[in-house]
């Protein structure tokens, strides 16, 4: 049997972390963490994530500053992410210096999230 890929889910809303164990836990292995700092410590002792899906607003460290920081220490792991707002200079940047694939806006649609995701896994 295959292993499930593991995805890293940060958000600092428990509901959206629950909200992606639902509906990905039957086909990925996912972890999660309520912020930057926790995601970071998660990828440390985790080196099977290949994929991390990111809210952009938290406290303490956004999702960009925690995606500049994992993808010096884990350059191979694929990050999106993830915003309630429309696209700003800092994740525009994100896009074009390709610390992020790509980003999506809340509400966002799993089935699209899903399809990016197994897109990137081939």
């Amino acid at each position: 049997m295959n292993k499930k890929t593991t995805l890293l889910c940060v958000d600092d809303e428990p509901m959206n972390l629950d909200l992606f164990e639902i509906n990905f836990g039957a086909k990925y292995d996912v972890i999660t963490a309520e912020s930057g700092s926790e995601g970071l410590d998660k990828l440390k002792v985790t080196p099977e994530i290949k994929i991390v899906l990111t809210d952009m607003k938290m406290p303490g460290m956004n999702g960009i500053e925690f995606i500049k920081i994992a993808k010096s220490e884990f350059p191979n792991v694929i990050f999106y992410i993830l915003t309630g707002y429309s696209i700003t200079e800092e994740i525009s940047d994100a896009l074009n210096d390709k610390l992020i694939e790509k980003y999506f806006s809340k509400p966002y649609n799993m089935g699209d999230l899903e399809a990016v995701i197994d897109e990137a896994l081939k």
